[in-house]
């Protein structure tokens, strides 16, 4: 139930300032990277074999630099990462929008021209408004975690009851 009061409460926060929310996520995924980052640089100099200790040293750099960028320049990261994400869901949409029309279909082509179009228009969306993307996917995260949140307070009550109703039970048998 708590796991689930948690998500309620960053889900209101989510969408009473989503762009507070993005920046915030940025800042906290600029962190992950820095610490992705440093890992990689200390295991491509540990001695052991079979290892691409250049290509280490190039993804911790890159690491690095990306944290560098999210931590001190969120809103410039939250633009770049959502025009990142604009253009693959482009990509991913017209790639989807070919395979519809492979001979080897398991699922129905209308599906995947609908699945093909909402990744297209999403991308467009997002590459035309990197800044209105970011904040759409912190809003939509904060949806996401209070619907989480209900389900995780529902099933805490649920399961309390359950577990109140067999103590009862217990008593009235002795």
């Amino acid at each position: 139930m708590v796991r689930g009061a948690i998500g309620i409460v960053f889900g209101v926060l989510a969408l009473a300032w989503p762009i507070s929310t993005a920046l915030a996520l940025m800042i906290l995924w600029g962190f992950w990277a820095l610490a992705e980052g440093v890992g990689l640089l200390v295991q491509a100099f540990r001695p052991e074999p079979g290892q691409g200790r250049i290509a280490l040293v190039l993804v911790g750099l890159l690491g690095l630099v990306a944290a560098f960028f999210a931590i001190f320049s969120p809103a410039v990261t939250a633009t770049t990462l959502t025009w990142i994400l604009g253009i693959w869901l482009i990509v991913r949409g017209l790639l989807e929008a070919v395979t519809a029309f492979s001979s080897r279909l398991a699922t129905p082509r209308w599906l995947l021209l609908l699945s093909a179009a909402l990744s297209i228009l999403l991308g467009i969306f997002f590459v035309a408004n990197p800044g209105r993307g970011a904040v759409g996917i912190a809003v939509l995260l904060g949806s996401i975690a209070i619907c989480w949140g209900v389900v995780f307070v529902a099933a805490g009550l649920l399961l309390r009851g359950g577990a109140d109703r067999d103590a009862v039970d217990q008593q009235t048998a002795h």
